[in-house]
């Protein structure tokens, strides 16, 4: 387990699977990630049976997000993590809507590059995010990424196309900070 200042990274657990199914098929939250249709219980406990029945990896680690009292409110990871490269992206979800804009999912951002730098060794963790979610690229302009590149019109959400952007952080930075 892996400790923040508002929240811990653990283990995702099939515990976990109703509140994450709840949480992929309400599209408010759906509107800020990558997946685009709604997914059934059967899919979704398919989908969390699967990555739980292979060890956490250099490619692929993933916590669920739960705060200092226990409460489960998303989920993180690193993924498509390069050794060669010392380079992985960033996927991060508070689907607990009540806990949007108190300060859990720059805890766990924090926490999670801490561990990719420290324990993994990386150099850069990346990642993307829609022009539109001004709350989250506020986050992770407090955690230290910075901006590298704007995919114009890259993505087609609620009848109209819109820009994505990328952001990554870089240990020397990281550490200076």
């Amino acid at each position: 387990m892996l400790e923040g200042a508002l929240v811990r990274l653990r283990v995702p657990d099939i515990a976990d699977l109703e509140r994450n199914h709840r949480w992929i098929n309400d599209r408010e939250v759906m509107r800020y990630l990558v997946m685009r249709y709604q997914a059934s219980m059967a899919a979704e406990e398919a989908w969390m049976r699967e990555r739980a029945s292979v060890m956490p990896s250099y490619s692929n680690v993933m916590f669920a997000i739960e705060t200092n009292d226990g409460r489960h409110i998303g989920n993180t990871g690193l993924h498509n993590g390069s050794p060669e490269d010392r380079a992985a992206d960033v996927g991060i979800m508070i689907g607990e809507k009540d806990c949007w804009g108190r300060g859990y999912g720059t805890d766990a951002l924090r926490t999670l590059v801490r561990f990719g730098f420290e324990d993994m060794n990386l150099n850069r963790i990346a990642l993307d995010v829609y022009a539109f979610n001004a709350r989250a690229i506020r986050s992770y302009e407090k955690v230290g990424f910075v901006h590298e590149a704007r995919r114009r019109q890259d993505i087609y959400r609620y009848g109209d196309y819109h820009d994505v952007l990328t952001m990554s952080i870089l240990r020397p930075e990281w550490e200076r900070a």
